[in-house]
């Protein structure tokens, strides 16, 4: 596999405990509408609800290692969670700065700050795939009789214990070096304000076709770099106490994002729709609608990015500029939210008691702005440069959704354009996408897989492919395994 395929395997693997993220934002959320003064000193549900919430975000750096483990492992098997848990408890036990002091011998004033937060997400996300990738070598491997016990799955906690060890102390040597690069390179946005969030922005956007975007979040929106956005933000006054979370400040890094999920691209999609040819526009009106309330309702923006990214990349680019700037106004006027899952109405609601919530309000004003200003500038550079947007293609070949309702069924004619059974060699989803890996994708009919419904494809490599399905992509990866 080459490195871009591995990375978007690791990619795919990351949106396993970022799932869990909503649960932590709904019950946090909660709390916060019940108890908006006191933020669960004045009420018990709701101090029960955001204590909930926050076991949840306190725990992100393991839920890294089990999630990223499991997403990785070959067959999603939970020995393989085991192993990233197993893998990031010897590492983060040896690691820390009592161990750490007492292996070199040294006083515990002088062993490196960067040891006090080995227990982050970068070190989840290392211990994951390592573990992962021992997993997939060891699970099979069958011992001598006498040790018959410990073969296969029930060998692969055992093998990681005893490499994570090993890898323990390469950390001791090289953390405090990849420490200090990460926090340096955090800290060179952070010093640029508002300014580096709308650049973070414009790249979140802009690596979204090849699904890097994960990996790019992690520094700002995780402990990566000591940026925390997203736990800090949901921390709420619990963040403001101990220091972590700065009124106007936390939540920069998400707040600029809803006025181009809630508005902006709805803004895009109707411009779509408006510059299709008349006869395409009941087929196109169709699509556009679907996207456009998920986008608004969920934050969930893909299948309405790829309907134009690919037939018109100068629209993405104004897309991701445009983000760009959006995160930039909402820092500089430090009008805040934050989400959970994504930056949809969902979010905003539950965030705009959180007393790290400033000016959210002001969001939808912003909101409103950059729905004109989508309509505006995309309808005069597709009509302009005559860009071939939904509804507007030389041949008329509009993608429909497909008519059957039916799971089991669509999944079969997924697997039937994807040239068959024999064809996949993996099978996988995140939240939007189908990520496969065929033996020839050549033979795959991309106008086909559009007309069952899906959003776009994306080429990588030699043999991966994916597919954007939108939120049934869980679904029909799992309906298509099991017809295997």
């Amino acid at each position: 596999m080459n490195i871009l395929g591995y990375l978007q395997k690791i990619g795919r693997a990351l949106m396993v405990p970022v799932a869990v993220l909503p649960a932590a934002a709904i019950l946090m959320g909660i709390g916060y509408w019940i108890d908006p003064n006191g933020w669960g000193g004045g009420s018990p549900v709701a101090a029960f609800l955001i204590k909930a919430g926050a076991a949840i975000i306190d725990s992100m750096p393991v839920l890294f290692a089990v999630g990223v483990a499991y997403g990785m492992s070959k067959d999603k098997d939970g020995s393989a969670a085991l192993a990233g848990l197993v893998g990031f408890l010897v590492v983060t036990t040896l690691l820390s700065p009592g161990a750490v002091a007492q292996i070199k011998g040294i006083p515990a004033d002088q062993v490196p700050a960067a040891f006090a937060k080995i227990s982050n997400q970068f070190v989840g996300i290392l211990c994951g795939v390592i573990a992962a990738e021992l997993y997939n070598r060891f699970s099979s491997v069958e011992l001598h009789k006498a040790l018959a016990f410990f073969s296969g799955r029930r060998l692969v906690p055992i093998v990681t214990s005893v490499v994570m060890i090993v890898v323990s102390f390469i950390l001791m040597a090289v953390w405090p070096v990849i420490y200090g690069g990460l926090v340096s390179f955090g800290e060179s946005i952070v010093s640029l304000g508002s300014t580096g969030a709308g650049i973070y922005a414009f790249f979140n956007r802009l690596l979204i076709p090849v699904g890097l975007h994960h990996a790019l979040n992690s520094v700002f929106w995780f402990d990566v770099a000591g940026i925390n956005d997203i736990p800090n933000f949901l921390g709420g006054q619990s963040s403001i106490d101990a220091g972590k979370g700065i009124v106007g400040v936390t939540g920069m890094y998400q707040a600029g994002f809803f006025p181009i999920m809630m508005f902006g691209l709805p803004g895009a999609a109707l411009a779509i729709y408006h510059s299709a040819k008349k006869e395409n526009k009941e087929k196109v009106a169709s699509i556009m609608i679907a996207a456009a309330f998920a986008a608004f309702f969920t934050g969930v923006t893909e299948p309405l990015e790829f309907s134009f990214m690919f037939v018109a990349p100068v629209l993405y680019v104004i897309h991701a500029l445009l983000t760009g700037l959006s995160v930039f106004i909402a820092a500089s006027m430090q009008w805040i939210a934050g989400f959970g899952f994504s930056a949809g109405l969902v979010d905003m609601v539950l965030s705009s008691r959180n007393p790290l919530a400033t000016h959210w309000y002001m969001l939808l004003v912003q909101g409103l702005v950059f729905f004109g200003l989508y309509y505006v500038v995309f309808r005069a550079v597709i009509v302009k440069f005559n860009l071939k947007t939904p509804g507007r293609e030389d041949d008329e070949a509009v993608p429909v959704q497909a008519q059957t309702t039916d799971r089991t069924e669509l999944a079969r004619q997924y697997l039937e354009v994807l040239g068959g059974q024999e064809n996949l060699v993996t099978i996988d989803a995140c939240i939007t996408r189908l990520r496969l890996t065929l033996k020839d994708r050549s033979i795959v009919d991309e106008r086909k897989l559009k007309a069952l419904g899906a959003a776009g494809v994306v080429k990588l490599g030699e043999q991966n492919l994916q597919v954007i399905l939108g939120p049934l992509a869980e679904i029909i990866a799992g309906e298509m395994k099991a017809l295997r």
